[in-house]
């Protein structure tokens, strides 16, 4: 029977502790030194940023130069502002993701294609709150 109350006594004290955020605990990103939605975390928050510009290279729409975007929406609004070289909208499907880009966060590839013309990958990055980019990817042309 004391063996029985030792065991209990033990368990309510571990899931005691990982309630208070002690051992076996999961934090959250942020605590975790990990960016979350775009935003670096830690206390090298800026140097962090930084040091994502930096890894940022290519032409717009690449892997290693997502566009930027606010969640699944924006990449929507973003893509259906794309005009093709005749003026009309593409069209576009979601392929997949394709792992941390250079702001560390995952990235989203859409088929972007144009009546006549061969397709091209897109990569997104949605995890930058409020942010809408203006710039057209390479062989498009953006409306507002």
């Amino acid at each position: 029977m004391k063996r029985i109350w030792l065991v209990l006594i033990v368990a309510s004290a571990a899931w005691a502790g990982a309630a208070e955020g002690g051992a076996g605990a999961v934090a959250p990103p942020q605590d975790r030194g990990e960016q979350n939605r775009g935003e670096t975390a830690g206390k090298g928050g800026a140097k962090e940023k930084d040091v994502a510009e930096e890894k940022v290279s290519g032409p717009l729409g690449a892997k290693t130069n997502p566009v930027r975007c606010e969640g699944p929406r924006g990449e929507r609004q973003y893509l259906s502002r794309l005009r093709c070289p005749d003026g009309e909208p593409p069209q576009f499907s979601r392929i997949g993701s394709f792992g941390a880009g250079p702001y560390g966060n995952i990235l989203d590839g859409y088929r972007v294609k144009c009546e006549g013309s061969d397709e091209t990958t897109v990569f997104m990055d949605m995890y930058h709150r409020g942010h809408v980019e203006r710039e057209a990817v390479p062989g498009f042309t953006i409306v507002d």
